[in-house]
């Protein structure tokens, strides 16, 4: 495992005797959809302090210390947290009365959903935003419905249980956002987290794509520093400073995303999807996508669509 950054295949190696069943391993092929869900009295008393590449939400009820970048905050009544990919945090159990849920998910369970397309455009999972939300007994029993709801489906046969899932999923999260009075706002923020704030609004406004009609008009460092008034030094530094990541990365990844959503939902050719996209050639697409996930545009879609 990285020093600074857990993957789910480590998470899962780390808590093998948490999620073995029958033996078997839980086994996260890369760039496929994952979701599961797990009661939180069977989590480990201290989780190592590190970054996190998948996401993950914690209804927590049960005492005991987060240390989430550079804060720390003593639980003490039932909370939602909802933490940002790029943010290091660990939890460290007080009590050993622990309850509620925890579930995990990745990047590519979102891939063709409108309602987490809406969602990633406001401020859940965001690094300006305080993740930890306090729950009243009435908000508590309301959110632990769902997550009940949703441990049932995982462990059910029921055909059409991944939309049911998220589904579930996207109601807990359109009610962090209806509960949510304490975000930082604009002018709490320091002028880097303003500035990496502006850039991640003007990037997820671009999407979804609606026709090859409109290709993308914002692709590099330089188009948003362009765009938002700044020398495209200062744009790198920023977001460097606020995730971790340079500024290609965060493109690359969010073009990598509306790829994989072309290729499942639409009808459009590799080539369209391609230019739409911002790439050159279709031979530039290919090699990037298939460098990044293990298989041709083609491949990819063929065996998606046959899942």
């Amino acid at each position: 495992m990285s020093k600074s950054l857990e993957t789910l295949g480590d998470y899962y190696k780390r808590l093998s005797h948490l999620h073995e069943k029958d033996g078997e391993h839980v086994l996260v092929e890369h760039g496929t959809s994952h979701f599961n869900i797990s009661p939180r009295r069977y989590c480990d008393f201290i989780t190592p302090y590190n970054r996190r590449d998948f996401y993950k939400i914690s209804l927590i009820v049960g005492k005991g210390w987060f240390k989430y970048g550079r804060h720390e905050l003593y639980i003490d009544r039932p909370v939602l947290f909802l933490p940002a990919l790029n943010i290091p945090y660990s939890w460290k159990c007080d009590t050993e009365q622990q309850d509620g849920y925890f579930c995990l998910f990745n990047q590519e369970f979102f891939v063709g959903s409108h309602v987490f397309e809406a969602i990633k455009k406001t401020s859940l999972f965001k690094e300006w935003s305080k993740p930890i939300i306090f729950l009243t007994d009435v908000q508590l029993c309301t959110v632990t419905t769902f997550f009940d709801n949703m441990f049932r489906l995982n462990n059910s046969t029921y055909f059409f249980r991944h939309d049911a899932l998220k589904s579930s999923l996207a109601a807990v999260l359109h009610l962090a956002l209806e509960w949510r009075i304490d975000d930082l706002k604009v002018q709490e923020q320091s002028g880097t987290v303003r500035l990496y704030r502006l850039f991640d609004e003007l990037l997820s406004r671009q999407f979804p794509l609606d026709s090859p009609a409109y290709p993308l008009e914002m692709r590099t460092p330089a188009d948003f520093a362009a765009r938002l008034h700044v020398h495209v030094n200062h744009l790198n530094a920023s977001i460097k400073a606020v995730t971790g990541l340079t500024t290609t990365q965060i493109i690359k990844g969010r073009l990598l995303e509306e790829a994989k959503s072309l290729l499942i939902y639409t009808d459009w050719t590799v080539s369209e999807i391609a230019y739409t996209l911002g790439f050159d050639e279709p031979a530039h697409f290919n090699n990037y996508f298939k460098k990044n996930t293990k298989s041709s545009p083609l491949q990819f879609r063929r065996k998606t669509i046959n899942l």
